[in-house]
């Protein structure tokens, strides 16, 4: 019933137009009354999305079931769920895209629906890199890299009318994800000190001037700050 709905939907609509089309024109052509259209689709605009509500489950089934050993590679495989759902039928997808297109609400429903699969690789990501500031920001850099590369790849196929291989183009996409950052990031290099040229003074101020630089370092251990201030404004001014 939800693909017999989703198909007389898709013909008013390229019929007549998504705007000028009803729930009660897309259940007269299915034959069926509204409560069996509310029953599987709370809106006009859930019909042009019938299979995304599915999707999404066997995606968050997959990323339950995979291993720790590659985060990265999990949530790109997770992608490829979506696409396989885009090309098991072509032809509606192309008319979903156009569709998607020209009408501005589903565009902003799509996007909603988009964000949607972005959150749930995120949270994957975050159960594996932890809930530090890092781990937070590493999952969403990633799941929004993942989801932007995946798309990339997916509309070049929709725009050349389903033609050729979908994979092949989001396989690159995502492959230039996993590249980037497939390795987990390790702590940030030590940085050297530069050596500073002149003595320390007695209440721990070194100045060292450079050409255009005056570098100050304070280790007035004890001492009064209005003293640590007065000789950093000496040491500054003498150079």
């Amino acid at each position: 019933m939800r693909e017999v709905l989703a198909q007389a939907a898709f013909q008013l609509f390229l019929e007549r137009g998504f705007e000028r089309t009803t729930v009660d024109d897309i259940v007269a052509r299915a034959g069926v009354g509204r409560r069996s259209f509310f029953r599987y689709f709370p809106s006009k605009e859930d019909v042009v999305f019938p299979d995304h509500e599915r999707c999404l489950a066997e995606m968050t089934e997959f990323l339950a079931a995979v291993g720790d050993e590659d985060p990265v590679g999990a949530v790109c495989d997770a992608a490829r769920i979506v696409l396989r759902m885009y090309a098991a039928d072509p032809e509606f997808s192309v008319q979903r895209y156009r569709l998607t297109r020209e009408v501005p609400g589903l565009r902003t429903y799509e996007l909603s629906v988009v964000r949607r699969y972005e959150q749930t690789l995120a949270g994957h990501l975050r159960g594996r890199f932890g809930t530090d500031r890092d781990g937070e920001l590493r999952a969403e850099v990633i799941a929004a890299s993942v989801v932007a590369a995946h798309n990339n790849g997916l509309r070049l196929w929709l725009r050349s009318g389903g033609a050729g291989d979908p994979e092949e183009a989001v396989d690159h996409a995502l492959d230039l994800v996993r590249g980037v950052w497939g390795q987990p990031a390790g702590p940030s290099p030590a940085r050297e000190k530069p050596a500073l040229p002149a003595t320390a003074g007695a209440s721990g101020v070194t100045a060292g001037s450079g050409e255009n630089e005056v570098i100050v370092m304070v280790a007035a251990k004890g001492a009064p700050m209005w003293r640590v201030v007065q000789q950093i404004e000496a040491a500054v001014g003498e150079g």
